[in-house]
């Protein structure tokens, strides 16, 4: 399910790179969608989640059914009138937050970019509200083994985003603004896609305001340092924003673009994985599983390896392809594809990095320590402010042709030290500890690595400048590339002697 949302979302940025370029009306936009987009990381996928799910994991081992529809109705309510309030000071103040988040458009000539994203964010603010209701109610639903529908709600999302920009943006007098309603119509068609869901498992609460409650307030404190801990990739992405809005138009919307490719493999894999390890993660904390507890992460590490390498080596080899492929005709042009290719490859390298943050963490969420996350994070968010300005500044002084590639390069360089950061907090705790065999793995996705390079560099030699080709051409280039790196990098990991075997031994 949530690589058939990430298909979908793919589809999405397709349709409006081809129906409006990267332009004014696009970096607007993602500015906008971008503000609530980070809280519902907060909320959603970050901060509730990871604090939510442990104790309502204990509650359903440790308590009976009653106190656990009790703890979600409290939850609910207390959570959904702090963010209706949230959502009203959002809505009043979008010309602060446009003004904080992207200072760059308040210096254009007219404003006009400053003005349109401002329109845009009073429609898309409330998407927090709605899409962080959703989160709680999948955070229920994977709490009871439930993923399908949980996974599957974001395709919603991007089929309402398609049918607003092919049928209800063109029509309209600021198109961008159109797209902005379908963000608020999306958050709103999730959260009731996920209510008969709750019904059938009997957790469909009536709503009410508990902030004095012991598991509410518990949950709040579990929420505030991991609302930075968990989230520090997004914060770097939206202070990349920040600098971006000072550089040439259409910045932003290239950063957009190859960190929606970059994005890809991470949600179908990383927050895939994340989300099934943190309930199972929290239920062996609370049983006193100290060696399931390891075992599961160290499974979890051996499959990130084996799927996060092949794919970062991919994404930066095929940068150009993948963008070409996806994004390239009608107002996209090849001087976007040649500026979104430049980031693509940057946050290609940190692929591992931002895919281990995401298995890590839940290693220490499901202990409910969040204060060692929050240290990392910080020392990993000054890190990489530091490297943007660095970073930037050096590429323009260089003439460098795409100087935002350095606002991607320093969110890289972040990422692997916070990964690293938290992988050297797990082992010095003595949570987590590698069974055998992680010697005789690194090599064997060397080796296939290596193999799969050889056989990309192979296919790129023999064959024509991709802008050249038409859509189909590209489209069968694309699958061949894909699709013949993956057959002979799987096929040199059976040579080297890899077996799904050994990764069921050592989860068991």
């Amino acid at each position: 399910m949530t690589l058939l949302s990430r298909v979908f979302g793919l589809i999405r940025d397709m349709v409006l790179s081809r129906l409006f370029g990267a332009g004014i009306v696009m970096d607007a936009f993602f500015v906008a969608f971008k503000i609530p987009n980070l809280l519902r990381r907060f909320f959603a996928e970050g901060a509730f989640s990871q604090a939510f799910v442990p104790v309502l994991s204990e509650y359903r081992a440790r308590r009976e059914l009653g106190e656990t529809r009790a703890l979600v109705a409290a939850t609910s309510g207390t959570l959904g009138l702090i963010l209706l309030l949230i959502t009203t000071v959002g809505v009043a103040a979008a010309p602060v937050l446009i003004f904080i988040f992207a200072p760059g458009f308040a210096d254009d000539n007219g404003r006009a970019r400053y003005e349109l994203a401002v329109e845009m964010l009073r429609w898309t603010f409330p998407y927090l509200l709605f899409i962080s209701l959703t989160g709680l109610a999948g955070g229920v639903l994977n709490t009871f083994r439930r993923f399908t529908a949980p996974a599957f709600t974001p395709v919603l999302l991007n089929l309402v985003l398609i049918s607003f920009a092919l049928w209800v943006a063109p029509g309209m007098e600021r198109p961008g603004v159109g797209l902005a309603i379908g963000v608020f119509v999306a958050g709103l068609v999730q959260l009731l896609f996920q209510l008969p869901f709750l019904g059938r498992l009997g957790m469909l609460t009536m709503p009410r305001w508990a902030w004095r409650d012991e598991p509410v307030r518990r949950i709040v404190r579990l929420m505030l340092p991991v609302m930075f801990g968990s989230s520090v990739a997004q914060i770097n992405i939206l202070f990349d924003t920040l600098i971006a809005s000072f550089l040439a138009t259409g910045s932003i919307t290239w950063l957009y673009y190859s960190d929606r490719l970059m994005e890809f493999p991470l949600g179908v894999f990383g927050i895939a994985l994340a989300t099934v390890i943190l309930p199972g993660l929290s239920e062996q904390h609370a049983r006193d599983d100290a060696e399931g507890f390891s075992k599961t992460l160290d499974w979890a590490l051996r499959l990130t390896l084996i799927i996060a390498a092949p794919a970062a080596v991919g994404l930066v080899m095929l940068a150009r392809v993948l963008i070409a492929t996806l994004f390239f005709g009608g107002e996209f042009g090849a001087y976007d594809v040649s500026m979104a290719e430049a980031s693509l490859i940057a946050y290609g390298l940190g692929l591992m990095g931002f895919i281990l943050v995401k298995v890590l963490a839940p290693g220490y969420f499901a202990r409910q320590d969040t204060r060692t996350p929050v240290r990392i994070g910080v020392t990993a968010l000054v890190v990489n402010m530091l490297l943007n300005v660095i970073f930037v500044v050096a590429l323009v002084r260089a003439d460098f042709g795409a100087p935002h590639a350095g606002l991607a390069a320093a969110t890289t360089c972040s990422s692997l030290l916070n990964a690293f950061l938290l992988y050297r907090g797990l082992r010095r705790l003595g949570v987590y500890s590698p069974l055998p065999g992680w010697r005789r793995l690194c090599f064997q996705v060397a080796f296939g690595v290596a193999a799969m390079a050889g056989c990309l560099v192979w296919l790129s030699s023999i064959s024509a400048d991709v802008l050249a080709q038409s859509v189909a051409d590209r489209v069968v280039w694309l699958g061949v590339s894909v699709g013949g790196g993956a057959l002979v990098y799987f096929a040199a990991l059976f040579i080297a002697g890899l077996r799904p075997a050994q990764l069921h031994q050592s989860q068991r």
